[in-house]
């Protein structure tokens, strides 16, 4: 479906618990168009970490009045990051409603409960295998907003920054840059 598809040669070369951004934006244009037919929730929630670069964990703690700020407060990093006016817009349509106590992934079971880690995996891989794409977890849209953050910007110590990392090598094997140089070198190599 989309371009991004990897050779089972490409597969096997990653580690097994070794997860990429989503680098082609036709496969997250597919994805979304697959989430929102899904449901408001999984696609917020897609949508949300590919626009903030947060942490699984910070995102499923989020509650509709968090939502309903320009930022996002993110009290033990002691950190503030405004939201994109797209990711606004989105939230706005999104939480109307909703009380502000109620979690913005609510889970199913139980009351105001948000959803699990592994669920929102499960949302991720069936979106991901839509699309036919592998080396996809959790942290899969945190580096995906990273590598296109980077791509549309080239700034690497701001994502680092954002990203909380400690240097710039760090964040570009984050993100999959130097994963991409390689490739790139090995494909125009010979001998």
């Amino acid at each position: 479906m989309c371009s991004e598809r990897r050779s089972l040669q490409e597969r096997d070369s990653f580690l097994t618990n070794f997860v990429q951004p989503i680098r082609d934006p036709e496969c997250i244009f597919y994805i979304k168009r697959f989430l929102k037919e899904q449901n408001m929730r999984n696609y917020m929630l897609f949508v949300t970490d590919i626009n903030s670069g947060l942490r699984i964990s910070d995102i499923l703690q989020l509650r509709v009045r968090d939502a309903k700020r320009p930022y996002f407060n993110l009290i033990e990093k002691k950190k503030r990051i405004d939201m994109t006016p797209t990711l606004q817009r989105e939230f706005k349509a999104y939480v109307e409603g909703k009380e502000d106590h109620e979690f913005l992934f609510k889970s199913r079971e139980g009351i105001n409960k948000p959803i699990s880690r592994s669920m929102a995996y499960k949302i991720l891989r069936a979106a991901a295998e839509y699309v036919g794409l592998d080396d996809i977890g959790t942290h899969t849209l945190r580096k995906t907003f990273g590598y296109h953050f980077y791509k549309q910007t080239k700034d690497v110590a701001m994502l680092q920054e954002i990203f909380n990392h400690s240097d710039q090598r760090t964040t570009l094997r984050y993100i999959g840059i130097n994963q991409d140089a390689m490739n790139n070198a090995m494909k125009k190599f010979k001998i």
